[in-house]
């Protein structure tokens, strides 16, 4: 996971343009409604839009548009859109298995995008099924680590049926778990006022596929353009990521 993660940061940091944080939050506004329509527009007693809500004020989300998502949600804001929820399956270059979560009002528009990336890149599409069963659905917790006690978090997260805790060379400490042990986890470590960078309900590969640092990186570049599509929330992949890629992604 360290890989990903640390892909992650680097792609947190590269996206801080106000062009990127509008996409963001268009993507969480999304989320927030569908969170609602699902299971009401309460976040104590909805765990999918307490997930989206904290997300939401991670990236300084406006308390105006988090409100404003939820009662699109609940149908005191109507505006006649609906938004419906898609994961599509696929292959990126050299069978890098791929997963593709989306939330849109125009599914034939979200397709045909996600089709013209993959085959322009030397990818397919897949069957419903073809893919998925690569991947488990799992709690992802990630905790910047300086200035936290790691034993604390270790003790906390155990206790919180965490399955694994682990912490990198440069600190980041990252905790992964059943996800019906998600609200319980982070009920912990807020308790202790532990602040947690990254919590989300994320697919993790069953087993990664190595390439070279040059496919690596071409696959990357791949899955950071599917990301950017507007209707895309989550990219999951299979992939590898070397250290190697890492450096050559974050030199560019």
């Amino acid at each position: 996971m360290s890989g990903h993660s640390k892909w992650s940061t680097i792609k947190r940091k590269k996206g801080a343009a106000d062009a990127k944080r509008g996409q963001l939050f268009t993507r969480l506004t999304r989320e927030i409604v569908i969170a609602v329509r699902e299971s009401g527009g309460d976040p104590e007693g909805n765990f999918r839009l307490r997930i989206a809500v904290d997300r939401a004020r991670a990236v300084n989300m406006p308390k105006d548009n988090i409100d404003r998502a939820i009662k699109r949600g609940t149908g005191d804001d109507k505006d006649g859109v609906v938004i419906e929820q898609i994961t599509y399956e696929g292959y990126a270059p050299h069978g890098i298995a791929i997963l593709v979560e989306c939330l849109t009002e125009n599914r034939n528009r979200t397709v045909s995008e996600l089709r013209h990336l993959l085959t322009r890149a030397g990818g397919s599409m897949g069957e419903v099924g073809s893919v998925s069963w690569q991947f488990d659905r799992i709690a992802y917790f990630g905790i910047e680590g300086e200035g936290v006690n790691f034993d604390k978090v270790f003790e906390l997260a155990l206790e919180g049926g965490a399955n694994d805790i682990t912490q990198d060379e440069d600190g980041y400490i990252e905790i992964i778990a059943p996800v019906d042990a998600f609200k319980t986890i982070t009920d912990q470590l807020k308790k202790e006022n532990i602040e947690i960078d990254e919590a989300e309900l994320r697919m993790v590969p069953k087993q990664e596929l190595a390439l070279t640092t040059e496919q690596t990186v071409k696959v990357m570049r791949l899955i950071e353009d599917i990301e950017d599509l507007d209707d895309v929330q989550s990219v999951y992949s299979n992939l590898e990521v070397s250290d190697e890629a890492l450096a050559a992604m974050e030199e560019e």
